[in-house]
């Protein structure tokens, strides 16, 4: 039986399985093992405080996310179907592990932040004010 999303152990457990995809996926693997090697054992404690400032308002991540990705976007460009193969693989990780409130939120949350990124880099803001 699925739960909600309730604690910071919850977020890494997802965390993981999300990276598990993503680290292999056709269309979005290669930021992570190719533009940037990514260290999960760094990364991992920083995108875990990000969704629990997210989702829990723990306000236990500083960092600029945008900036983070403009870098990325920089060194290999970022089309509008990495934003939405990103969205899906989210979700579905989101979908296979838990249900509920939180479950839904950091869906929620997670169109919004990749539909802003995708706006500004790929779009040039187009449709923001």
């Amino acid at each position: 039986m699925k739960l909600d999303i309730s604690n910071r152990e919850d977020l890494v457990n997802l965390m993981k399985a999300f990276y598990t995809k993503a680290l292999v996926d056709e269309s979005i693997g290669h930021y992570f093992t190719q533009v940037v090697q990514l260290d999960m054992e760094k990364h991992l404690p920083r995108i875990t405080d990000f969704w629990e400032t997210v989702v829990f308002d723990a306000g236990k991540y500083q960092g600029n996310t945008m900036k983070i990705h403009e870098d990325l976007h920089e060194q290999s460009p970022f089309q509008s179907a990495h934003f939405t193969r990103w969205i899906d693989l989210f979700k579905a990780t989101v979908d296979d592990h838990f249900v509920g409130e939180n479950a839904e939120k950091i869906k929620s949350r997670a169109i919004s932040i990749a539909t802003v990124m995708n706006l500004k880099m790929v779009h040039g803001g187009a449709g923001l004010k």
